[in-house]
């Protein structure tokens, strides 16, 4: 059949949500459509939204699962703001994802859903899809049940299997409105279900049947075609930050020359790490998955003795039973990573959604005069750098570090151009094969580091004891006397202050002085960036900077600070960061704090700066 006529519009950047029940393959079909604009050439930024609740009632707000993208020929730092597009598989999507659409945004709805029972569930009094209420939008109703199960009449499966198939139906039809190729889904699903023919079968057909539908439909006459984005040169692949940050702790381990010992305990956002981890054994990769949270970081603190890299990670409820052994790792001075992809909290809290509210837990959550070094990965593709940073700080300085990103991070994914290993720093260990003095000095130090020197149990003329009582100063042995304590506690904070000249300086992105400066950390770097850029384009006097290192602080963020008049820090929480800021500096902040499990967009960030602009 002769493709039907239609006008092909060129776009700069597009945003799609696809919204259904956890069960519906949301994940999956957005993870495809990304997949296939990352291989287009495509920049993307992407934002996955899981239900809190573990197998909600189906068609129930609760329940609901999304995935929302954007991608463009630009340089672009999140996911979007308002959707283009929003695929809404039933009557629960639709309420909780219509506000986010644009007027006239585009609706894609699976009519086989819009039932009366689903309408109560979702608290819709009438159907949506006939009172008039989406009349500012264009609707696209499809039944796609009755096609999908049309098309596949002739494969041998049950049809509930069949139906399983429906979101590849949703997926063909906006590869038809976004002209993209199908080989990259048929590719994917020749490999993930390479053992079961028939349900390569039936996905494809779906595929197929949805990219038919798309070029038949009366009610679709424009579609829309967004071009490469200009990237650097260099090999690209899509990532998530979980991966990426995986693959930042074995270059690191590499550079050191370690095997790397991970140990820890599954939880929510953070999982992905042990899981990633265990399928590298061949790089020397050892991983436990220990009884509990407690037992996880003490048998890191276990392979760091014995010189492993050694790593950890939980979110902010495991992070809390860590604390103790967090404290022992810095009295004993041992190299350990304590990564929390932070989560809402507290307690449980929201175990799915994101938030930056462990900042002061990972400053303060310890018992004593206990300092750690403090870093925060700022996007998906960042988390490579900020893994890698972490490891050699801690094995350089000999420090336990606290990486923090968050669940926004961890499950976004967007391009990350792979590095060249070979251009990568070297890390340098103070592992030492014999002691420079008569009797080895465990705690005698590199005076410009202030790091320890690394001795390994089993080397002759290296033995040592170690553990949580206090240190005598050079000696290591246990010291009950009041000036030693007050000496070692002053010791281990100038440990960690000493690190900052070793760290970049901040750059401004701007002017590097004015009437307003926004600050922020972790994963608002984006939509900071963003927001901006969009200030500077409409001439106001904003500039932008963003902190990685957070403990300690960069040298030049307080010369900074002082050439603006006005100090905007953006938090998903309650003004953490602003409370160090004006507690060190003695400067004023305006917060602009929001805890809704969900990162800020471009939208927010820009109006809270036109607001402050206008108001000045």
């Amino acid at each position: 059949m002769a493709k039907r006529e239609t006008n092909s519009k060129e776009v700069d950047l597009i945003t799609i949500r696809f919204a259904g029940d956890s069960g519906d393959g949301m994940q999956l079909t957005g993870n495809q459509f990304t997949t296939n604009s990352a291989l287009f050439g495509n920049d993307i930024a992407t934002l996955p939204d899981f239900p809190a609740e573990i197998r909600a009632p189906q068609g129930t707000l609760a329940g609901v699962s999304s995935f929302q993208l954007q991608f463009s020929n630009q340089d672009i730092h999140t996911p979007g703001d308002k959707l283009d597009v929003l695929v809404a598989m039933n009557p629960a999507a639709l309420r909780v994802n219509i506000d986010d659409l644009k007027p006239n945004g585009m609706i894609i709805a699976n009519t086989a859903n819009y039932t009366n029972k689903n309408f109560n569930l979702a608290s819709y009094e009438t159907d949506p899809l006939e009172d008039g209420t989406l009349d500012s939008y264009k609707l696209i109703k499809v039944n796609m049940n009755e096609l999908v199960n049309t098309a596949l009449e002739n494969v041998d499966l049950p049809s509930k299997m069949k139906s399983r198939s429906t979101n590849m139906f949703a997926l063909g039809i906006l590869y038809w409105i976004y002209e993209r190729e199908l080989d990259s889904t048929i590719e994917f699903l020749n490999q993930k279900f390479k053992s079961k023919p028939a349900i390569i079968e039936a996905n494809t057909i779906a595929l197929k049947a949805g990219y038919n539908y798309g070029d038949t439909i009366e009610a679709i006459r424009t579609t829309y075609r967004v071009s490469q984005a200009k990237l650097n040169k260099g090999t690209y692949r899509n990532i998530m930050g979980n991966e990426c940050l995986t693959l930042g702790l074995i270059a690191a381990a590499n550079k050191a020359k370690l095997d790397l010992f991970f140990g820890g305990y599954p939880i929510t956002p953070a999982s992905d790490i042990l899981h990633i981890l265990s399928k590298y054994k061949n790089y020397g990769i050892k991983t436990f998955q220990a009884e509990d949270e407690i037992a996880g970081i003490c048998s890191v603190l276990g392979a760091a003795f014995a010189g492993d890299l050694a790593i950890t990670a939980s979110s902010g409820p495991g992070i809390a039973l860590k604390g103790e052994a967090m404290g022992l790792g810095i009295i004993t001075e041992l190299p350990i990573v304590i990564i929390n992809i932070q989560r809402g909290g507290p307690s449980t809290g929201l175990p799915t959604k994101t938030e930056q509210s462990d900042l002061n837990q990972a400053m303060y959550g310890r018992n004593g005069e206990c300092p750690a070094v403090v870093i925060a990965a700022q996007s998906a593709s960042d988390c490579f750098d900020t893994a890698f940073e972490a490891c050699k700080i801690a094995l350089e300085f000999m420090v336990p570090v606290v990486l923090l990103s968050d669940g926004y991070i961890a499950n976004g994914s967007e391009p990350w151009k792979l590095p060249e290993l070979d251009k990568l720093p070297e890390i340098k260990t103070k592992i030492i094969k014999k002691s420079k003095d008569e009797k080895f000095l465990p705690y005698k130090r590199d005076e410009k580091t202030l790091a320890r020197e690394w001795g390994l149990p089993g080397t002759p003329g290296l033995e040592h004891r170690i553990g949580g009582l206090e240190k005598a100063a050079v000696s290591g042995n246990v010291s009950y006397e009041a000036d030693n304590h007050d000496y070692m506690v002053k010791l281990r904070q100038e440990k960690i202050d000493v690190i900052a000249d070793f760290i970049p300086e901040l750059e401004v992105y701007g002017n590097p002085k004015g009437e307003l400066l926004v600050l922020s950390w972790g994963g608002t770097y984006g939509a900071c960036r963003a927001a901006v850029q969009k200030a500077n384009e409409n001439n106001m006097p904003v500039s932008h900077i963003n902190l990685k290192y957070i403990n300690p602080f960069p040298k030049n963020l307080a010369e900074i600070l002082l050439k603006f008049n006005k100090i905007l820090i953006p938090e998903i929480n309650l003004g953490q960061l602003s409370t160090i800021i004006r507690s060190k500096f003695l400067i004023d902040t305006l917060n602009f704090n929001r805890v809704s499990g969900k990162p800020y967009t471009t939208t927010d960030i820009y109006e809270k700066i036109e607001q402050i602009i206008e108001e000045s």
